[in-house]
């Protein structure tokens, strides 16, 4: 059988890499979705499963302070603000704003992945 997400790629209908390297999409496959054959193809990103914290290496702990954002933390421990969500991970946060939201919480650093 014929992958149709592929089909989709390669007719140029989807990009081959829909998501920059360091988006937490980025690998996750996609599917296609079509819900009646006179309804155009939906495609859609695959859910994404977030790893178990415990399984993270920690590189450092890091206390919040008044002007801390996680794209901030992201910035500043792995020198991309677009790489928070690494962090939002290793605390098993869904919405970021959370790693931040208190002030002198402690938020877990993982190690770069790879070390």
């Amino acid at each position: 059988m014929t992958d149709p997400v592929q089909l989709l790629i390669d007719a140029g209908a989807i990009p081959s890499a829909p998501f920059v390297p360091q988006s937490r999409y980025n690998g996750v496959p996609l599917s296609v979705l079509q819900l009646r054959p006179d309804t155009p193809r939906q495609v859609y990103v695959l859910r994404r499963f977030i790893p178990t914290p415990s399984t993270l290496a920690i590189a450092e702990r890091h206390a919040v302070s008044a002007l801390d954002r996680p794209d901030l933390l992201g910035a500043k421990h792995f020198g991309d603000p677009l790489l928070y969500w690494r962090i939002a991970d290793a605390n098993a946060v869904v919405d970021p704003n959370e790693l931040t939201d208190t002030l002198g919480r402690r938020v877990d650093i993982p190690l770069p992945p790879g070390m």
